[in-house]
């Protein structure tokens, strides 16, 4: 410890007196201080990934809200302007997006199902669509107070009228249990053209999913089974195995449109 001591009290004599030794003193303290500010902000951004995220999640609802917003008011112009038999009424969807959290998921079983951590208390229901940034995850079926599980795109239960891009055809996506990162369209009409690399999106005609939310690509066409349907095969654009933060659409016009559909009875 003496020696130590002797050492101390010899450096600081060395690099406060010869100007030389101090510049060399003052250069490898800059340079370690700038490795050790370098990590230690390489840390603190690691730990405010999920932040950020979050934060990209919230003005990404806000863009898709109003883009659904704009699609509202162009359908509605369209209308007025041509008429009805140049248009086709869209319902009305009212979206909002409330942001979450993924807390459990899985991808390997034949039906799927994710768990959040926004439940009742924070107005998620059931028969509610989860997005995240990429496309679409699922449909909520069962809430708690505090979380709510959804029933996964990849879950053989899980149904979604989707189409291709550009073209009113629909048809129903299904998931076959293969891969993780694919899924089926089936029931397109034959009479229809499709290529690989069309984007499938939404269909709209659901009071689940507005139109135009992206669900994936078409990556080739499965062995005819109908000769009036194609099915295709569809490259799914969210990634079920990085699930981390995703958005609940919220519709405020859902419940308006279930009484109505209940209601409504058939022709005699």
């Amino acid at each position: 410890m003496l020696f130590l001591l002797y050492v101390i009290v010899s450096c600081i004599f060395l690099f406060d007196k010869n100007p030389y030794q101090h510049h060399v003193y003052m250069t490898s303290a800059g340079a370690l201080a700038a490795n050790v500010y370098e990590l230690s902000n390489s840390v603190t951004s690691y730990f405010n990934l999920r932040d950020i995220n979050e934060e990209l999640q919230i003005q990404n609802a806000r863009l898709e809200a109003e883009l659904i917003a704009m699609r509202e008011q162009l359908n509605n112009y369209g209308e007025m302007h041509y008429g009805d038999t140049m248009s086709v009424p869209k319902p009305l969807m009212g979206c909002d997006f409330i942001i979450s959290h993924v807390v459990n998921n899985s991808v390997h079983h034949p039906k799927n199902y994710i768990t959040i951590d926004k439940g009742r208390r924070d107005s998620i229901r059931p028969e509610m669509g989860v997005v995240d940034q990429n496309g679409v995850v699922g449909i909520v079926n069962l809430v708690s107070d505090n979380y709510a599980r959804v029933i996964s795109v990849l879950n053989s239960n899980f149904s979604l009228s989707c189409k291709v891009k550009g073209n009113d055809a629909f048809g129903s996506l299904v998931w076959d249990g293969k891969r993780y990162d694919e899924a089926l369209l089936k029931e397109l009409p034959r009479h229809s053209e499709y290529h690989e690399g069309d984007t499938i999106v939404t269909s709209g005609f659901s009071s689940v999913f507005p139109e135009g939310i992206l669900v994936g690509t078409v990556i080739g066409k499965e062995k005819d089974v109908d000769v009036n349907f194609y099915t295709l095969r569809i490259k799914l654009l969210t990634d079920f195995t990085t699930l981390s933060t995703v958005r609940v659409i919220s519709n405020s016009n859902i419940e308006e449109i279930r009484t109505l559909e209940a209601s409504t009875k058939p022709y005699e």
